[in-house]
C-alpha cells in the first residue's frame, strides 16, 4: 500500500492525470463493502492533505461505518464524456482512519479554504492506502492506459 505522495513520488504524471480527474468535479464516487457483503456506491468530496488523498464523512453515516468494518474501497473520479476523451481514473485499496487531531484540524483548514466550509462536531475522517491506480483515455479512436500498483514504481504505459 502507498499514500499519495508515495504514489505521486513512484509515478509523477500518472499521480498528476488523477489528481486533475478528481480535482475537476471535486467530487470522486466511493465504493465500498456493505455488511451482508453487496457493493455500495456514495459521491464523497476528496480533499489532499499532508501527501493523503482524504475524504471527510458524516458521523456514522453507512458508508462511513462499512469502511470501519471493511476497509476496502474504490475510488473512481467522476466521468462526465461518455466518449471517454477526458480520462478515467480509479484506485483500489483501503481507507485508514485518521484520528490525529493535528491532522484533522489541516483538513478542515484545507475543506474551509476550498468550500469555505467546516465540519462542526463530530465526523470521520480517512486517508486512502492505494493498492493500485488505473487511467484510461481515448483520443482518436485510440485507447491511451496507464496503471501503477505498489510498491512497484514505473507505471505501465499502452
Amino acid at each position: 500500500m502507498a499514500t499519495w505522495a508515495e504514489f505521486a513520488e513512484a509515478a509523477p504524471e500518472l499521480a498528476r492525470l488523477g489528481r486533475e480527474r478528481i480535482e475537476a468535479h471535486e467530487l470522486i464516487l466511493l465504493g465500498t463493502v456493505k455488511r451482508d457483503g453487496s457493493p455500495r456506491i456514495s459521491p464523497v468530496e476528496p480533499d489532499f492533505v499532508d501527501g493523503e488523498l482524504m475524504m471527510g464523512m458524516i458521523w456514522q453515516s453507512t458508508k462511513a461505518r462499512d469502511l470501519l468494518r471493511d476497509p476496502r474501497c474504490v475510488v473512481h473520479g467522476v466521468v462526465s464524456d461518455r466518449k471517454g476523451t477526458e480520462g478515467e481514473f480509479k484506485i483500489n485499496g483501503t481507507a485508514r482512519p485518521i484520528d490525529d487531531p493535528e491532522v484533522t484540524e489541516r483538513y478542515c483548514q484545507t475543506l474551509e479554504a476550498r468550500i469555505d466550509w467546516r465540519p462542526e462536531g463530530d465526523f470521520h475522517l480517512f486517508a486512502i492506502d492505494i493498492q493500485g491506480v488505473w487511467w484510461f483515455k481515448y483520443a482518436e479512436e485510440q485507447r491511451q492506459e496507464q496503471h501503477w500498483t505498489a510498491p512497484m514504481g514505473d507505471p505501465d504505459v499502452k
